[in-house]
């Protein structure tokens, strides 16, 4: 019987199809995994700003972009009006999460007409506590919002805790709900906690959002910076990570939480909820990252299962290799992991490339920060079938379909 050419023309272009499906899947699925909540499917066809290949450096390294700038701008009905009631306070769980609770504090603080009280830094286990400026500029910050809200560094002594009523916000709180749900409770007690729940840590602008208020633009973008101390060491780090290649990839990848998420595979081929170190490094050597690519771990110290990254990438690194010797007393080798938790999102957020090998919070505020800085290159993992594949292919959604909440602020 003879073979019908359309018919072969046919199954190929089938097969091929199927195969660009399951590599749409694969990336697609990463940052679906995080968004239970609201997680509809993604195009990750590169639409983002523009990317282009830097030339004369092996490896698929691309250009910053400087195009984007803060499009927020505060008006006259914006200025602080402040009251005789306080909004406190608490920053938990890593500067990820410190960056959304800020943004809400703020929030509540300014739609209320209330002073806000400078927050503390709680950690992951009791008594694990930290000023604000242990971290964080406090001179920046109250200045950064001096115009929409007044700060003060201490609740005064004539206001009793009793007298503060613990508010539960959503993150992302809006100026309806506050006006709706928190008022009353403010002008009842006349003073208030705020405690921020996270009902989804998907950080995607939506049609539902509105116009996003440019004081949320201004407190989680233009708020927050390291105070010089912690700035000078991360500074530092990321310039010896520099001096080892010249460009670097910083990689969250952190085993524990790798162990706790049990990196299992679903429904689509090859699509996992997060990746191991190696699957990471097979991912990089196909996207064609040359073995002497630096690369920094989010990883707390060295680990056995890390070994065949390295192994791969002889110059990858922990921040206990990198760390100048007289900081690692007071940074690394305390039980209060925070200083660790800061250095990591601000390496992550200033590296060349970005690859997070776990999907959540982190992931997403440090795609925020990086488009805030210009720097567009975040590679989502995924299975790569054959030999080789383009990084552009594998850009977040976050930016190739523009769809962060920094577009929101940046324009």
């Amino acid at each position: 019987m003879g073979v019908d050419l359309r018919q072969i023309v046919a199954a190929i272009l089938t097969i091929t199809m199927f195969v660009m499906l399951g590599q749409m899947l694969h990336r697609d699925y990463f940052d679906a995994v995080q968004e239970k909540v609201e997680g509809d499917a993604h195009d990750i066809e590169f639409h983002g700003p523009k990317v282009a290949v830097v030339e004369g450096i092996k490896g698929p390294w691309m250009h910053d972009s400087h195009d984007l700038k803060p499009c927020w701008s505060i008006s006259s009905s914006d200025e602080a009006v402040s009251s005789k009631g306080y909004v406190t306070f608490s920053l938990t769980n890593g500067p990820e999460y410190h960056i959304s609770q800020i943004t809400d504090a703020v929030m509540v603080a300014k739609h209320l007409g209330a002073t806000l009280v400078l927050p503390d830094i709680r950690g992951s286990k009791p008594g694990d506590e930290m000023n604000f400026e242990d971290i964080y500029d406090v001179d920046k910050f109250v200045k950064s919002l001096e115009s929409v809200v007044k700060v003060v560094k201490k609740l005064p002594s004539h206001v009793s805790l009793r007298d503060i009523a613990i508010v539960k916000v959503p993150t992302r709180v809006a100026e309806d709900y506050i006006k709706e749900h928190i008022d009353p409770i403010f002008k009842s007690k006349g003073n208030i906690r705020v405690t921020t729940y996270f009902p989804s840590v998907n950080l995607r602008k939506t049609s539902l959002d509105g116009e996003t208020d440019p004081v949320s633009c201004l407190a989680m973008f233009g708020s927050l910076e390291l105070q010089p101390g912690v700035s000078d060491l991360v500074e530092s780090m990321i310039q010896r990570l520099k001096k080892s290649g010249g460009r670097f990839v910083a990689i969250d990848l952190r085993v524990e939480v790798l162990e706790k998420k049990n990196c299992r595979e679903t429904g689509a081929v090859g699509s996992k909820t997060c990746y191991n170190a190696q699957e990471i490094a097979l991912f990089l050597r196909k996207l064609g990252f040359e073995s002497d690519t630096t690369i920094y771990l989010t990883q707390p110290r060295w680990e056995s299962s890390l070994n065949i990254l390295k192994d791969i990438f002889p110059k990858t690194f922990t921040k206990e290799a990198i760390m100048p010797a007289s900081k690692k007393s007071k940074y690394l080798e305390l039980e209060n992991s925070e200083y660790e938790n800061v250095i990591d999102f601000y390496i992550s957020s200033r590296s060349d490339v970005f690859v997070p090998a776990i999907p959540g919070l982190f992931y997403a505020n440090t795609v925020g920060k990086r488009i805030a800085l210009g720097k567009p290159q975040v590679l989502v993992p995924a299975e790569i079938s054959g030999t080789s594949g383009l990084s552009t292919d594998y850009i977040s959604p976050y930016i190739s379909k523009k769809n962060h909440l920094a577009y929101s602020c940046f324009c």
